[in-house]
């Protein structure tokens, strides 16, 4: 049997929406289709609570252009609007949020369906319990890769984080390493994208797309840190990016290998390496913290020896990288808020057996994981629900919904198109 050829090479798989999602209930929706006034006094409507919904050049004016039936929906029609753009009139297609993409069904039906692949829950036991096949899940998830992450996550460009938090998850691909570069900020994951290599060049075109994105909600936009491990290549993709951006390098991490190398062999001193280490974190100023270190290097060299020592020294050379996190007391200090993200992404890629096919299938199943990641709803039980519904929910501060997927949908909404 002849062995199945995928291509390496990674497509742009986002595309810009020229759909208008709207926040309207389907029974008043089908009221109001077929009546062309009422129809566009309700967009007027809405338009005036949510212009992000909305193209910019609308305010030229709009009007309607036609109206269409679906044959995999017949009992559903859409209208189209032309706006008047700068170069061209364009046309957009209006849907309310309880319709999917593409007429692939109504989004009260498959919610609860979308709603267990958070826990990982497999196409074929979707097909099994909700009926469709295999494929018909597969396409419903992975179609959500193609959204732009930041536009549609990030409602308001006064929301967006001046700091952020970066990693790489490893993986495979078709059996080979592979590596998922993440960005986090606010508690939503909003950027991430596969690399088949963890060098500078491979890392920086990984980064690229979080860049591209941002830049196009506010092309002005500046980041001011970036929490990264110590991996240069990590910090050479961000600076080549964002050449204004300050590193600040993860205090935990430095902890994580001393503590590697000294748990078991120095369980007598480990105690005590432990407090040491977290006084340091915590000291209240950069005065504090230089002379903590040099107390911890100075009882470091007469306590402790071998790969701990050498650890420890690794820690104290890196003082001057931690002391930037005091001229910037916002930034993240511990890369504990992306660690909370990897952690279900691992989850994902081991009950999925990682990537087998093409590459720009393997970046559009990452893409929509993050964006679903971001919408699906905190468990019930988090003291984090009594507030909010979900991380997008938290860092926009409002839904336009109370059910998830229709947040979702009505979020990514033009997303990309403006």
């Amino acid at each position: 049997m002849p062995q199945r050829k995928c291509t390496r090479t990674k497509e742009n798989v986002k595309h810009v929406s020229k759909r208008i999602v709207l926040p309207i209930k389907m029974e008043r929706y089908k009221e109001i289709v077929g009546k062309p006034e009422a129809y566009r006094d309700c967009v007027d409507e809405i338009k005036s609570r949510y212009p992000e919904l909305f193209p910019s050049e609308i305010e030229n004016g709009y009007r309607l252009h036609d109206k269409r039936t679906s044959i995999k929906m017949p009992e559903i029609q859409l209208r189209r609007i032309k706006v008047s753009g700068k170069d061209k009139d364009q046309v957009y297609t209006i849907v309310p949020s309880g319709v999917m993409p593409y007429m692939t069904g109504y989004t009260d039906d498959v919610e609860k369906p979308l709603f267990l692949r958070k826990f990982n829950v497999p196409f074929w036991a979707l097909s099994y319990v909700f009926g469709k096949n295999d494929a018909y899940w597969y396409r419903l998830a992975s179609h959500f890769g193609s959204y732009d992450i930041v536009q549609t996550s990030v409602k308001d460009t006064k929301k967006l984080p001046d700091d952020w938090l970066s990693d790489e998850k490893h993986t495979y691909f078709n059996g080979e390493k592979a590596y998922i570069a993440i960005t986090v900020a606010e508690d939503c994951v909003l950027g991430a994208s596969i690399s088949l290599t963890a060098d500078t060049e491979g890392l920086t075109e990984a980064y690229g797309p979080f860049q591209q994105e941002i830049l196009h909600l506010k092309p002005d936009y500046e980041p001011k840190t970036v929490n990264t491990d110590g991996w240069a290549a990590t910090q050479n993709a961000w600076l080549s990016l964002f050449p204004s951006i300050t590193i600040v390098e993860c205090f935990l991490h430095a902890f994580i290998k001393i503590r590697n190398r000294c748990q078991k062999r120095l369980q007598h001193v480990y105690e005590e390496i432990c407090q040491q280490v977290w006084d340091i974190y915590h000291a209240d100023d950069v005065d504090a913290f230089r002379k903590r270190v040099a107390v911890f290097q100075q009882w470091a060299q007469k306590n402790v020896s071998g790969p701990a020592l050498e650890a420890i020294e690794k820690l104290c050379a890196k003082t001057d990288r931690f002391l930037l996190a005091f001229e910037y007391p916002n930034a993240y200090r511990t890369s504990n808020m992306i660690d909370r993200h990897m952690e279900p992404m691992d989850r994902w890629l081991f009950s999925s057996r990682y990537f087998h096919g093409h590459l720009s299938s393997a970046e559009r199943l990452v893409r929509a994981w993050a964006l679903l990641h971001n919408f699906w709803p905190y468990c019930h039980r988090a003291k984090v629900r009594e507030h909010f519904q979900s991380p997008a929910h938290k860092l926009n501060d409002f839904v336009y919904h109370d059910n998830w997927l229709h947040n979702l949908l009505i979020s990514s909404s033009i997303a990309g198109a403006t």
